[in-house]
């Protein structure tokens, strides 16, 4: 079974890589591979993608990525883990930061929680939680200092787009609930944090997220 669920990883990840879907691609892979497990006889359903949707496709990152220069190379092992779940109802723990490239510098780094602490403390501790969630795969030290409501509304953008889906406006303020004006800003903030590009080709005011420098 070891055999089976690595190449059924390899197989989404190949798959997820080509973006054959064109707009809404992990979502529609997600689907597509649902599908395909049925085929095969197993009793596949969606509610793992949805409760784990942040992991699966930042397992499909981390399986598609490599920076050979700092010795990080693709990996099947989140993805697997995930299928594991999925078709032996295993337990295993997904969590996104355990795929972060940094992970291990990160606990080496980590200060000792200090349990007597200050309210305002326990809330930035919050904030640092978000971030690793947003930066994991994406976007680095982009998003230093920003605020947290801003994150909470990137965390929706993500959610919602695959990292080439173009979006406008009006879909920005469809998914988080922003009213022109405010989404306008929120939009020019990400631009001049280069954490989304401009987008030519497909009418005024497309965008799309830039994740590579």
């Amino acid at each position: 079974m070891d055999e089976i669920i690595h190449h059924l990883a390899v197989f989404v990840a190949n798959l997820w890589q080509i973006h054959i879907f064109g707009e809404g691609n992990t979502r529609t892979t997600a689907v597509f591979f649902i599908k395909y497990l049925r085929t095969l006889g197993f009793d596949a359903t969606n509610d793992i993608f949805a409760e784990n949707a942040w992991y699966f496709r930042n397992a499909l990152v981390r399986a598609n990525y490599n920076d050979l220069k700092h010795e990080i190379h693709e990996t099947t092992e989140y993805l697997e883990l995930f299928l594991r779940n999925l078709l032996l109802d295993e337990k295993n723990l997904l969590q996104n930061r355990l795929m972060h490239v940094d992970y291990k510098e990160m606990l080496v780094r980590e200060p000792k929680i200090e349990y007597k602490t200050s309210e305002a403390n326990i809330e930035n501790r919050k904030v640092n939680i978000q971030l690793e969630k947003v930066n994991i795969g994406m976007f680095g030290e982009k998003i230093s200092g920003i605020s947290k409501k801003t994150i909470q509304h990137m965390e929706q953008l993500c959610d919602s787009f695959d990292e080439n889906e173009i979006f406008g406006r009006s879909r920005v303020e469809e998914v988080t609930g922003l009213k022109n004006t405010r989404a306008s800003l929120f939009l020019k903030e990400l631009l001049e944090r280069n954490i989304i590009q401009k987008v030519t080709g497909h009418g005024k005011g497309k965008y799309t997220f830039f994740i590579k420098e």
